[in-house]
């Protein structure tokens, strides 16, 4: 088994309120769409307040070379995703005391906006004490799917080796795959709902002599997992790679998807458990976006309120695409420590395919 004992998040520091935003729009696609203005109800549609990003809005008004977005991806995720691994491991809401890096075993790096080799996560450890022994496991290309994906890889590793620790660092920077020019409605709702952030968890094997810093009166316990690969869905979510860099590629099929496919998936994963979903206390899903949320709700027959940590996050943040699902859990996490409560965590991303992982609280002894 493998506890989940802190989180920590970050965000660039460029905040934009939506209507900034939809401003920015309605002048950059105003003469490709004759119907611009019923095209930009997808920003107030979208249930999205305010967003952060990688740079301020008026680097986005001219064209950028593949090569200027990369170099900003590379500082910016090194900057976040520092600022996440020290929030995370020095957190007064759920450790007793901090833990130096030099303490954890393994480092998984998540992200599929940006390309760096070595990759980010090699470059973070140079700037941070962490021991020259740490596995390091970059994972590049599951997109939204990825932060349930990373806290699954990590279950995987602390059970193989039950006395050991794990960070699961997650950061996007989905503006910097913004294109200049393509004038698509592709790229219109990405430009709605897509933004920037990091976060990074603390996974520990049942062994591990990091259990003993946590402070909160139950801890979340990862009890299994479950990958799904949708077959022949390659063009459902992804990047179309072009000269300029990484053109966003998602489906309006996205909320059928749910309701049709997801939903079996999700009733198997949970039926291998002895469980069904009105017997969850907690649903942790990656927000893509609001009629993603609602068809969750509706697919799965969810009690009121599941979905409202997802909503809140949404709200606040926008779709960072992997690390948003921990914003999701850290919500969770802050106001449950009830022993014996359960919760599902769940990713949809490029493949198509489906992440869950199940949730059990108890106490640590």
């Amino acid at each position: 088994m493998a506890h989940i004992l802190s989180i920590g998040t970050a965000n660039p520091p460029h905040s934009l309120n939506q209507e900034q935003t939809r401003q920015f729009a309605r002048d950059f696609f105003k003469d490709n769409f004759h119907d611009i203005d019923r095209l930009l109800t997808v920003f107030d549609n979208g249930q999205i307040d305010r967003r952060f990003f990688s740079a301020p809005l008026e680097w986005f008004q001219q064209e950028r070379t593949l090569r200027e977005k990369n170099d900003q991806y590379i500082k910016t995720s090194i900057d976040i995703g520092i600022k996440a691994i020290e929030k995370c491991l020095t957190s007064d809401d759920f450790l007793e005391s901090s833990v130096s890096p030099s303490d954890v075993d393994g480092l998984i790096y998540i992200s599929t906006t940006g390309m760096s080799t070595p990759s980010i996560e090699a470059k973070i450890m140079n700037r941070m004490p962490f021991h020259s022994h740490t596995k390091r496991i970059p994972v590049w290309g599951l997109g939204c799917a990825g932060g349930a994906a990373g806290l699954a890889r990590a279950f995987e590793f602390c059970r193989a080796y039950p006395e050991s620790s794990v960070l699961v660092l997650c950061v996007e920077l989905c503006s910097l795959t913004f294109q200049y020019g393509d004038r698509s409605k592709s790229n219109l709702v990405g430009t709605s709902l897509f933004a920037d952030g990091a976060a990074c968890v603390l996974v520990a094997g049942a062994k591990s002599p990091l259990l003993k810093k946590y402070r909160r009166r139950a801890c979340p316990k990862i009890v299994g997992t479950e990958t799904t690969l949708m077959p022949d869905s390659e063009d459902v979510m992804g990047w179309d790679v072009k000269e300029g860099g990484l053109h966003v590629v998602f489906a309006k099929s996205i909320p059928n998807i749910v309701e049709q496919w997801f939903k079996p998936t999700v009733d198997h994963f949970l039926d291998r458990h002895g469980l069904t979903s009105q017997e969850l206390d907690h649903f942790i899903a990656h927000p893509g976006g609001r009629k993603v949320l609602e068809a969750y709700q509706k697919a799965l027959d969810l009690k009121k309120g599941m979905t409202d940590p997802s909503t809140n996050v949404l709200q606040h943040y926008g779709n960072m695409s992997s690390p948003t699902v921990l914003f999701v859990l850290e919500h969770v996490m802050a106001r449950t420590d009830q022993a014996g409560e359960r919760g599902v965590a769940v990713s949809l991303g490029p493949g198509f395919s489906s992440e869950c992982l199940l949730l059990e609280w108890e106490r640590i002894s």
